[in-house]
């Protein structure tokens, strides 16, 4: 049995928007998840209200992607936004740096060593330790792209499940999508025999040294565990409220992938916000517009999205 121990700091950041009468006022403290040896390091934001409220665990997507939406080639604020308009809005949440990311890289696990699961377990985590604090109402999982897969096979733990920007297939599918469209047929023949020995669970020796940053040795256990998952299969076994978003001017995720996961669970809304971008930022120019939106931390969230999962929060 692991171990989890809570420790908040006893220094809380007031923020208050004067600017707007009707917002509610909230509070920003550090909060650390101690699983035996490792900790885990987040935020915790929370309303100023006396009643009971709910809480959003947030949880990010693939990479070095921290707690607020960013990584050291780009600062949007995208999550951290989103934590700061459910909290005007009288709910809490908590996001979190993964394990190897941010505040929490001395938990990193060796390549070698490290499984699609060791980050399923950690979100089962968070929601446990937010289960046990009295404040909250419920526990509502929202998860930003590689995040929405996470949150899908820990969101049973949970009362609600919001996707934003999530993949519909498996990771093996999407990578050869990528590899097909980016790629000669020369890469594919050399790619997608290697995909379909990981998908069935056999790790390959010999790699031609030109795909090693797709496929070393060390990589590849880790590939194994997250081409197991096909997100379709996954909400299938969601019990709980599902609310799927996703931007029709977003360049990594369909508008497709959406469909696939809201036709997969009848317990499933579907909100395709116009011109929204993958960091769940409004686009209106071209390509490089909204690229360049992935390093400006000042474009505002869509209102379109932010209104419709408070709704679905409260509700």
């Amino acid at each position: 049995m692991k171990k989890i121990v809570l420790f908040i700091s006893i220094l809380f950041l007031s923020i208050v928007h004067a600017q707007d009468k009707n917002a509610i006022t909230y509070k920003e403290s550090p909060i650390v998840l101690k699983i035996n040896t490792d900790q885990l390091f987040g935020t915790l934001t929370t309303p100023d209200l006396t009643k009971k409220y709910p809480v959003a665990l947030i949880i990010a997507g693939s990479g070095p992607t921290d707690r607020n939406g960013n990584n050291p080639m780009m600062k949007n604020n995208s999550l951290k936004m989103l934590a700061e308009v459910l909290a005007k809005n009288g709910i809490a949440s908590l996001r979190y740096d993964k394990r190897g990311i941010g505040e929490s890289k001395a938990s990193a696990i060796t390549e070698q060593s490290l499984v699609f699961e060791n980050y399923t377990e950690d979100a089962k985590s968070w929601i446990n330790l937010l289960k046990q604090d009295k404040r909250f109402s419920e526990v509502v999982i929202i998860g930003h792209s590689e995040g929405s897969l996470i949150g899908i096979i820990a969101g049973a733990k949970a009362n609600k499940f919001i996707s934003i920007a999530g993949p519909g297939e498996s990771a093996d599918k999407l990578i050869k999508a990528q590899i097909s469209s980016k790629s000669n047929k020369i890469i594919e023949d050399m790619t997608f025999p290697i995909i379909d020995s990981l998908k069935n669970g056999h790790q390959v020796k010999k790699v031609d040294p030109i795909l090693n940053s797709l496929f070393r040795p060390s990589i590849q256990p880790y590939l194994i565990s997250w081409f197991k998952y096909n997100p379709q299969v996954e909400i299938k076994k969601l019990n709980v409220p599902i609310l799927i978003v996703q931007g029709n001017n977003d360049l990594q995720v369909t508008i497709k992938d959406a469909e696939s996961l809201s036709q997969a669970n009848k317990n499933t809304e579907l909100l395709i916000v116009d011109k929204m971008n993958h960091v769940m930022k409004i686009v209106e120019g071209d390509k490089q517009a909204n690229l360049d939106s992935y390093n400006n931390e000042t474009l505002p969230l869509s209102e379109v999205m932010t209104n419709k999962i408070v709704s679905f929060i409260k509700k």
